[in-house]
């Protein structure tokens, strides 16, 4: 699984990077066959509360998944992103079986 970080805006912290990259390993154990992942967190009007918008895409074999949060920290956005991320694989890795 590759994990792609982009910070717009500003410079993410390597303790922010090393937060994202623990966060999004654990949705190898949602679904094992996770391609890439890639995180985007971007700096929407700096002076205004709710200013941190964070997507998340994964791809896996026949699709893309992709959750976008805003929220006051991006520590908090990726734990939303990956908490909602972790429900699409769920029922994702449900519709194969069905198949």
């Amino acid at each position: 699984m590759e994990i792609k970080i982009q910070s717009i805006h500003f410079d993410a912290t390597e303790k922010l990077q090393a937060f994202v990259e623990k966060k999004v390993a654990k949705l190898e154990k949602t679904y094992e066959d996770i391609r890439n992942v890639e995180i985007q967190m971007k700096v929407v009007k700096p002076a205004t509360a709710l200013n941190k918008e964070t997507s998340l895409t994964v791809l896996v074999p026949g699709g893309t998944l992709h959750v976008e949060k805003t929220c006051d920290t991006f520590e908090e956005g990726v734990d939303q992103c990956v908490d909602a991320m972790k429900v699409q694989l769920t029922k994702f890795k449900e519709k194969l079986r069905d198949r």
